[in-house]
């Protein structure tokens, strides 16, 4: 990790290092993840420099009021820092006091006291609905093989017909799609939460086509869907794949291959469907986690309306 200079007390700075070396060595934190960390305590002992009148040590963080905290915040933001920053930030301060607390040094009540910013609730963006029915099409595959162009239509079939993460789709095996085509899937999803997803016939014709055209033997207990070796497919693959037909059939940036799970729920909500079903076929555990599509339909609606009103 590159060297700063750091204002504060040698005994604090001993002990911050200390809590770096923890958070590398037996957290084993990703490094950006930890060069965000150091950043962000350096930058809050920069402004203890000026709030406590000179160098900070132990003594001056060892009873840290929420009222501290929030100039620190306030400090930051007048810096044009935004609520996401500012969170990871609170998030790094806490964890250092967390750690000395531990260690008898430090009382972090203060910092557990406080809220961290509210988050920017940020809306996911759907395909319109004749672009999301194009990706799903093996005819607007970019692939040359035509298995390999079938095979990631089926993907994208499952994930816009069905409401599939990647993962899960990725994981099914052959036996999952058999022959006749199954009318539902049990999709295994997170935290172990099992549902029920109907396939509708244009999901099942498209992965019927994809398995006629494979030249792997697709057994029950192996993945369905195989890599150019014959392999597991991997998410890059289709990530991938999705960027060039992006660009090819000139879609949006946020067209990716989760936009086409949003896209699912959003048309689902945009035709009458109801909210409590729609988060069981997406495999929500919460029922707020689903209501985010309520605003971004009520958005699409408003986007139409002031387009197409002539008083608007």
């Amino acid at each position: 990790m590159t060297a700063y200079l750091v204002i504060a007390r040698p005994d604090l700075i001993a002990a911050r290092a200390e809590w770096l070396g923890a958070l590398r060595n037996e957290k084993r934190l990703a490094p950006l993840t930890l060069e965000a960390y150091e950043r962000d305590t350096r930058q809050f002992l920069q402004f203890l420099t000026g709030h406590c009148g000179g160098a900070p040590g132990l003594a001056d963080i060892a009873d840290l009021r929420p009222a501290d905290l929030r100039a620190f915040l306030a400090w930051r933001r007048r810096e044009g820092v935004g609520a996401r920053s500012l969170g990871r930030g609170l998030a790094g301060i806490r964890s250092l006091l967390r750690h000395l607390e531990r260690r008898g040094l430090v009382s972090a009540a203060g910092a557990g006291a406080l809220r961290a910013p509210k988050q920017p609730r940020s809306l996911p963006r759907p395909l319109r609905a004749d672009e999301a029915r194009r990706l799903t099409t093996a005819d607007a595959q970019l692939a040359e093989e035509p298995w390999i162009a079938a095979r990631d239509a089926a993907v994208m079939a499952l994930l816009y017909g069905c409401g599939l993460r990647i993962s899960e789709a990725l994981g099914l095996t052959g036996g999952d799609f058999g022959t006749p085509p199954p009318a539902s899937l049990r999709i295994t999803g997170k935290g172990g939460k099992q549902r029920l997803v109907p396939v509708l016939p244009v999901v099942a014709e498209a992965v019927a086509t994809y398995r006629r055209l494979c030249p792997y033997g697709l057994d029950d207990d192996r993945p369905l869907f195989r890599g150019v070796r014959g392999g597991p497919l991997a998410a890059a693959i289709v990530q991938r794949a999705m960027r060039r037909m992006r660009t090819a059939l000139d879609l949006p940036d946020d067209a990716t291959p989760h936009a086409l799970r949003h896209s699912f729920a959003t048309h689902l909500l945009g035709r009458g469907g109801d909210l409590r079903t729609i988060q069981e076929l997406l495999g929500h555990a919460s029922l707020s986690t689903t209501q985010i599509y309520t605003d971004v339909d009520t958005e699409r609606l408003l986007e139409v309306y002031g387009k197409a009103h002539p008083r608007a």
